[in-house]
C-alpha cells in the first residue's frame, strides 16, 4: 500500500509541476520571420537591413550597431516593417563609419528577442600587400609571379604581359584565383614585363611591373632531380567555399605531379579537379574534405620524387543541435534550459534574457550548455535566448519561461537538519510548513557540492508522507549544501534554509595506475599519478608497492608516504620478468590492490639498443585511448620503428602493432568501457629490441545516469532518414528491445538546423515505425529525433539524425545585375544571389553579345561557380552596344535570365564616363577612377523629359501646319469655284477665307514610329512641301541592318571569345526573354501618315516607283506633282 501511495504522489507531482502546458509548446508571442544578413555595399549606396518580427502587437523594434543603440536620423531610419534603411552608406573613420555588426531588437509585452548579427561591409580594395618581383629563369624551365591584395568583396585577379591581358588557362599558363601566375616551358618569347590586375565592384588596382628575363638553356641539358618550388600552404576554408592548393615543381625531365591524402583516404573525385599542371582545387568543400594533402613530384620512369604537404581545415559557422524548450514553472520552482551548438572553431554559448546577457548569481547558474534558474520569482518570466557565436557568425534560439503564480502557497519547510551516515550518505530531516501544510502533495530535496564554482544542482522528489530522506549517492570526503521545497498543485513554497554537511572519508576506490621503465638491465623506474578526489575518497596517507619475479612466489614490499609518486627498484636481475602491484590507503584503511603488472628488465649486453620511450596515455572517451611518446633525451641509438602492445588487465597479451620510426602517437579504439588496459611500448633497431615502457590506464563508463524513481523506457534506435523530394523526408526506426503489452506511440521532432524560434519545431505523432514528413523547405538541412511513449512514460529523445532536402531549380534570376566599363575594352559584370529563400546555386551563366550578334542569334557564353558573383568581359570592340544577362543554375535545373543590361563602348576608345545601364539594373555603381553609370530612376526621368519636349514640338508643328493649310486651301477653293459645280464649291467653302496669307519659311522633321519613316514638312511662300523619306533604305531582298539605328555605317561586330566562352544560337532559354527590341524590318507605308483623314480628302497623290526612297509632294493651287529627292536626310530616333 505504501508503494502505491508513493507512486500516486509522484505522478501527481509530475502532472502538476513539471508538465509544460500546450500554450508553451506552441509559443508564438514573438519571433522573427526575417533577420539581417551580411552585406557588402558601395560607398554612398543605399542599403536595407531586413528585420521583420511577428507576435502580439504592439511590437517595438530597435537596432543595435556593435551592441550600441542606433540613433535614427534623415539618413538612417526605420521602415514600417522594422527594417533599417541607410540612404547613403558612409565610410568615414571611427564611430562615424556605417561599417559594423548590426542586430535588431524586437520587444512586446511578453519580452524581447535579439536577432542574429549581420556585418555591413563597404566595398574596398587596398594597395598591393605583395608586388610581383622580377626573376631570371632558364629557357625551358618554369616561372612564377605572385601578388596579394586585400579587398571586399574578394577581387578577380588577372595578369598582363606587356600591357596585354593573358588568358586564365592555357597549356603553359595558369592564373590561380589567389594571385599566382604560373608559366611552364618558358621560351624567349615569354620575356617581358608582367603585372597583376585586381578588380572588384569598388575599383581596379594595378601592381608594379615585374620583368621576366630568359637566359639560354645549357646544351646539353643535364638531368635534374624534381624540386618543388611552390609548395601547398596550410589553409582554412569555410564550408561550401573553394580551396586551392598550389603545387609547382621543376626538374629535367619535367616531373609528374600527383596528389594523395596523408590518412590514406581517397580524394573526392566529384568535388576535386586539377587546375593547370598540378594545382588542386576542391570546390563546395565539406567537413570530410579536411585533412593533410600531399603533393608528390616524380621524375617520369624513375623512383626519384619529392613530397610537400599542407593541412586543409574546414571552418563551419555555428549551428544548434539542441535548443531550449519553453517551460511553465511555479514560483519558487526550478527551470533548466539546455542548448548545444556545433561548428569549427567551437562556438561560445551566451544566454540572453529579453535581449540582455544573463549573469550568474546565487539563483541563476550557467554551465557549459545549461541555464539553471532556482527559486523562480515573477521577474524571471521572460524570453530567453541561447546565442552560439564564433568568428564565422552567430545563431540564436529562444524559449519562454512562464511563471505560474499562486497566492495560497505553503510556507517553507522548517528546522532542516543533516546528519552524516557514511562516506556516501547523509540523512536529511525537516518539519512540515507552518501554513497550508495540509495542501502539500510532495517535497523536493535539492543538494549540490558546497566547494568550487558552477557545481551542478541535483533534485529528488518524494511524497508528502515523510519528512526524512537519505541521499546516498554522494562523494566521500566532500562538503554538501541542502535545502527543501514544499509543493502544492498550483505552486511551491519558498526554499528552506540551507544546511551544510560533510561526508566521511573512505578507503580508496581504486589503486593508482603504474608506469614502468628501465634505465639499465638491473633497475625498474616505477611511477604513478595521484588519485583524483573521486577515487581517493579522502586524503591518501600511504602507498604499498609489492613486486616479485614471475618464477618466484616470494613477494617484496615497500611502503611509501602519501606524497611519493615514484620509486626506483635497483639490484634486479637482467632479462627477467617482474610482477608489480600497488595499493593506496587513507586514514580509514587500505584500498584494494591493483592487478599484477609485468615488466621485463633488459638484457645485460653491450649492444646499443634504444632506451625506453617516455610514454603518456590518455582516455579520449569510454572506448578509446590516446597513446603518445617521445624518445628519451639521453637515447643515442638509432631507431627503425616501434612495437606497441596492449591488452585488458588479467587477459593474455596480444601481438604487437608495428609503427614507423617517425610516429609519435597512436589511437587505440574499440575497447570496453570501465575496463583497465595495460599498454607497452618499445623501440627497436638492427641490433634488437630496446627497453620497454609499461603503463596501465582505466577507461570511464559511457553512460552515467543517476537512479530514478521510475526508470524511463529506452529510446528508439536505428533511426534512418532518406530524402524523397525537395519537400519530404522519409523516416524509419526500430523499436527498442523491452517487453510490454501496452501500446507504443512515437513522437517525431523535426526542425531546421539552427532554428531560432522554438515554436516552429514540428511534432508529429504516430504508432508505426516509419513516417513521411512533408511540407518541408527545399535545400534545407533538418534534424530529426524520436521518442517513445508507453504507459504514461516517455523515453529520452533518440540520437539526432540529419538530412537535407533536395534543392529546387532557381525560380528567380540573379538580382542587382550591374555592368560597368572599367577599361576601354573590358567590363565588370556583378550580381547577387536570386532573391528567394534557401536557393542553391551551383553555377552562373553569363550571356553577352553585341546588338549585331544578338540579331544573328549569336551569344557569347561564360560560366562561373556558384560562389563567384563577378566576372570580366574582355576584348570588347569600340563603337558597339553590348547586351548582358545572367542566370543561376543548380543540379535541379536552370533558372530564368535577368533583364538584359546594355553597355555602350565608345567608338573613340577614350576611357570616360560614357557608360549606360539598361532597364535591367536599378542601382548606381561608382568607381574611384571616375567612371559611373546612371541608374534606372535617372534614365526614367531623362526619358520622360525628352518625350514631353517632343510631344510639345509635335503639337506646335501640327497647329502651324493646320493653320497654313487652311490659308492655302482657301485660295485653291476660290480658283476652283469659277469652274466647279455648286456641290464642289460648297465642299471647299471653309477653305476660302484665308487664301492670301504669307507664311515665313520654316522646316520641321517628324518620325513615323510605326514604319520608321521620316516626314519633312517645309513651308515656303505660296506653297507647302512635304518630304516623305525612309529612315533606312532597305530593299525587300536585303537582310535587315541596325546601322542606321544603333551605329554609324561601317560598324562591325567586335566581340571575341573570352576564357571559357563559346558561341551558341539564340534559341531555347538563351532567347526566350528577348522582347525589348523593336521589329526593325516592318513594311513601309505607301503614303505619308500626315496625309490621312480630312487633309487628304481632295488630293489623290501617291508616290511613283521612281520615288520610293524619297518623294517630294508639292501642293500648288490645287495641283499636285512629285519631284525626286536625291539627298538622304540624317536618321532621327528617340533615345
Amino acid at each position: 500500500m505504501e508503494s502505491v501511495r508513493r507512486t500516486l504522489y509522484q505522478r501527481l507531482l509530475l502532472f502538476a509541476v513539471f508538465l509544460p502546458i500546450s500554450g508553451v509548446l506552441g509559443f508564438s508571442e514573438l519571433f522573427f520571420i526575417k533577420e539581417p544578413h551580411d552585406v557588402t555595399v558601395m560607398r554612398k549606396e543605399a542599403v536595407i537591413l531586413d528585420c521583420q518580427a511577428r507576435g502580439e502587437a504592439p511590437i517595438d523594434v530597435r537596432w543595435l550597431k556593435n551592441e550600441v543603440k542606433v540613433e535614427v536620423n534623415e539618413r538612417m531610419y526605420l521602415l514600417s516593417n522594422g527594417s533599417l534603411y541607410i540612404s547613403e552608406v558612409e565610410s568615414r573613420r571611427g564611430d562615424k563609419s556605417d561599417e559594423g555588426l548590426y542586430q535588431c531588437l524586437a520587444h512586446n509585452k511578453y519580452g524581447a528577442i535579439l536577432s542574429q548579427k549581420a556585418r555591413l561591409t563597404i566595398a574596398s580594395i587596398s594597395s598591393f600587400a605583395l608586388q610581383p618581383t622580377s626573376i631570371v629563369v632558364t629557357e625551358g624551365s618554369v616561372a612564377r609571379f605572385s601578388c596579394k591584395v586585400s579587398a571586399h568583396p574578394p577581387p578577380i585577379i588577372t595578369w598582363e604581359f606587356n600591357r596585354i591581358t593573358l588568358p586564365l588557362t592555357t597549356e603553359r599558363i595558369t592564373v590561380l584565383p589567389s594571385g599566382v601566375l604560373q608559366i611552364y616551358g618558358v621560351s624567349r618569347a615569354d620575356a617581358g614585363n608582367y603585372r597583376c590586375i585586381a578588380t572588384n565592384i569598388a575599383s581596379r588596382r594595378r601592381s608594379s611591373e615585374a620583368t621576366l628575363t630568359v637566359t639560354p638553356a645549357p646544351s646539353p641539358r643535364l638531368p635534374q632531380r624534381p624540386r618543388i618550388i611552390a609548395a601547398p600552404q596550410n589553409i582554412s576554408v569555410s564550408l561550401h567555399q573553394t580551396a586551392i592548393l598550389e603545387c609547382m615543381a621543376t626538374g629535367n625531365p619535367r616531373p609528374i605531379i600527383s596528389w594523395s591524402r596523408a590518412d590514406s583516404k581517397s580524394i573526392d573525385v566529384y568535388n576535386t579537379k586539377v587546375l593547370g599542371n598540378g594545382n588542386l582545387i576542391i570546390s563546395d568543400i565539406k567537413p570530410q574534405h579536411g585533412g593533410v594533402y600531399m603533393c608528390r613530384a616524380t621524375t617520369p620512369g624513375t623512383r626519384n620524387y619529392t613530397v610537400a604537404s599542407a593541412n586543409v581545415t574546414v571552418l563551419a559557422s555555428p549551428s544548434l543541435v539542441e535548443w531550449p524548450e519553453s517551460l511553465t514553472r511555479p514560483r519558487a520552482g526550478t527551470a533548466r534550459f539546455v542548448c548545444h551548438a556545433e561548428g569549427f572553431p567551437p562556438p561560445q554559448i551566451t544566454w540572453l534574457k529579453n535581449g540582455e546577457k544573463v549573469h550568474s548569481n546565487g539563483r541563476i547558474k550557467m554551465y557549459s550548455s545549461k541555464l539553471v534558474i532556482n527559486q523562480i520569482i515573477p521577474e524571471d518570466d521572460a524570453i530567453y535566448q541561447c546565442q552560439a557565436e564564433s568568428e564565422l557568425g552567430s545563431v540564436l534560439s529562444m524559449a519562454r519561461l512562464i511563471v505560474v503564480m499562486s497566492e495560497d502557497r505553503p510556507s517553507a519547510p522548517r528546522d532542516i537538519r543533516a546528519e552524516t551516515v557514511s562516506s556516501a550518505a547523509i540523512l536529511l530531516a525537516w518539519e512540515r510548513p507552518l501554513y497550508n501544510s495540509d495542501k502539500v502533495i510532495a517535497y523536493s530535496v535539492h543538494y549540490m557540492k558546497a566547494q568550487g564554482l558552477n557545481n551542478e544542482e541535483y533534485q529528488v522528489v518524494i511524497g508528502n508522507d515523510t519528512t526524512r530522506y537519505i541521499i546516498d549517492d554522494l562523494d566521500p570526503a566532500c562538503n554538501y549544501t541542502f535545502y527543501v521545497v514544499a509543493y502544492m498543485p498550483m505552486g511551491a513554497s519558498r526554499m528552506s534554509d540551507n544546511v551544510f554537511q560533510h561526508t566521511l572519508e573512505d578507503v580508496p576506490l581504486r589503486a593508482p595506475e603504474l608506469s614502468l621503465t628501465s634505465n639499465s638491465p638491473r633497475d625498474i623506474q616505477v611511477s604513478w599519478q595521484p588519485l583524483p578526489d573521486k577515487l581517493s575518497r579522502g586524503r591518501v596517507s600511504a602507498y604499498r608497492l609489492c613486486y616479485r619475479t614471475s618464477s618466484e612466489s616470494a613477494v617484496s614490499q615497500r611502503e611509501l608516504p602519501g606524497e611519493k609518486t615514484k620509486l626506483l627498484l635497483e639490484n634486479l636481475h637482467p632479462d627477467t620478468i617482474y610482477l608489480l602491484r600497488i595499493a593506496a590507503a587513507t586514514n580509514v584503511g587500505w584500498g584494494e590492490q591493483s592487478a599484477w603488472t609485468s615488466h621485463r628488465t633488459p638484457k645485460a649486453s653491450s649492444a646499443r639498443v634504444p632506451l625506453a620511450p617516455e610514454l603518456r596515455l590518455e582516455p579520449l572517451n569510454c572506448t578509446t585511448i590516446s597513446v603518445r611518446w617521445q624518445l628519451a633525451p639521453q637515447n643515442s641509438a638509432g631507431v627503425q620503428g616501434f612495437k606497441l602492445f596492449y591488452h585488458e588487465e588479467s587477459q593474455p597479451e596480444r601481438s604487437p602493432l608495428q609503427l614507423r620510426a617517425s610516429d609519435n602517437a597512436h589511437t587505440i579504439g574499440g575497447l570496453d568501457p570501465r575496463k583497465k588496459y595495460h599498454v607497452k611500448l618499445l623501440a627497436y633497431n638492427v641490433v634488437g629490441e630496446g627497453y620497454q615502457a609499461d603503463q596501465t590506464v582505466s577507461l570511464p563508463g559511457c553512460v552515467s545516469v543517476r537512479d530514478r524513481l521510475v526508470p524511463p523506457p529506452p529510446p528508439p534506435h536505428n533511426v534512418n532518414a532518406r530524402t524523397n523530394s525537395s519537400t519530404a523526408v522519409y523516416l524509419q526506426w526500430g523499436r527498442p528491445a523491452f517487453t510490454s503489452r501496452h501500446a507504443v506511440n512515437y513522437t517525431v521532432r523535426c526542425n531546421p538546423v539552427g532554428l531560432q524560434n522554438a515554436s516552429l519545431v514540428l511534432y508529429l505523432q504516430t504508432n508505426v515505425q516509419n513516417l513521411q514528413v512533408r511540407g518541408l523547405e527545399p535545400n534545407t538541412k533538418y534534424e530529426f529525433a524520436i521518442r517513445l511513449h508507453i504507459d504514461q512514460l516517455s523515453s529520452p529523445w533518440s540520437p539526432v539524425v540529419y538530412q537535407t532536402t533536395f534543392p529546387e531549380a532557381p525560380s528567380r534570376p540573379p538580382s542587382n545585375v550591374k555592368v560597368t566599363l572599367i577599361e576601354d575594352d573590358t567590363a565588370l559584370v556583378s550580381w547577387k544571389l536570386p532573391d528567394e529563400p534557401n536557393v542553391a546555386v551551383t553555377y552562373y551563366t553569363i550571356l553577352y553579345a553585341s546588338r549585331k550578334a544578338w540579331i544573328a542569334g549569336e551569344w557569347q557564353v561564360l560560366q562561373r561557380e556558384g560562389t563567384v558573383t563577378m566576372t570580366l568581359l574582355e576584348n570588347l570592340k569600340p563603337g558597339q552596344v553590348y547586351l548582358v544577362k545572367v542566370s543561376a543554375s543548380n543540379s535541379m535545373g536552370d533558372g530564368p535570365f535577368s533583364h538584359t543590361v546594355e553597355l555602350s563602348v565608345r567608338a573613340d576608345r577614350s576611357f570616360s564616363s560614357d557608360v549606360r545601364l539598361s532597364r535591367g539594373s536599378t542601382h548606381t555603381t561608382g568607381f574611384s577612377d571616375g567612371f559611373y553609370h546612371l541608374d534606372q530612376k535617372s534614365m526614367t526621368g531623362i526619358s520622360v523629359g525628352v518625350c514631353i519636349a517632343l510631344i510639345c514640338i509635335i503639337i506646335c508643328a501640327f497647329v502651324i501646319i493646320c493653320r497654313g493649310k487652311n490659308k492655302k486651301l482657301s485660295a485653291v477653293k476660290m480658283h476652283r469655284e469659277a469652274r466647279s459645280t455648286s456641290a464642289a464649291a460648297g465642299e471647299h467653302q471653309g477653305q476660302a477665307d484665308i487664301a492670301d496669307v504669307t507664311v515665313p519659311m520654316m522646316q520641321r522633321h517628324f518620325i513615323d514610329s510605326k514604319n520608321h519613316s521620316l516626314c519633312v514638312v517645309t513651308y515656303q511662300q505660296g506653297s507647302t512641301v512635304l518630304t516623305y523619306e525612309d529612315e533606312m533604305s532597305i530593299s525587300p531582298n536585303q537582310p535587315p541592318s541596325l546601322q542606321g539605328l544603333f551605329g554609324a555605317p561601317g560598324d562591325t561586330e567586335g566581340s571575341s571569345n573570352s576564357e571559357g566562352s563559346h558561341e551558341t544560337g539564340d534559341s531555347g532559354r538563351y532567347s526566350h526573354d528577348e522582347t525589348e527590341l523593336t521589329n526593325l524590318s516592318s513594311g513601309h507605308s505607301s503614303r505619308p501618315p500626315s496625309l490621312t483623314g480630312e487633309d487628304s480628302t481632295d488630293l489623290d497623290c501617291s508616290p511613283t516607283e521612281e520615288s520610293q526612297n524619297s518623294t517630294k509632294l508639292s501642293v500648288d493651287a490645287g495641283r499636285c506633282h512629285y519631284e525626286g529627292q536625291s539627298r538622304l536626310q540624317p536618321p532621327l530616333f528617340v533615345v
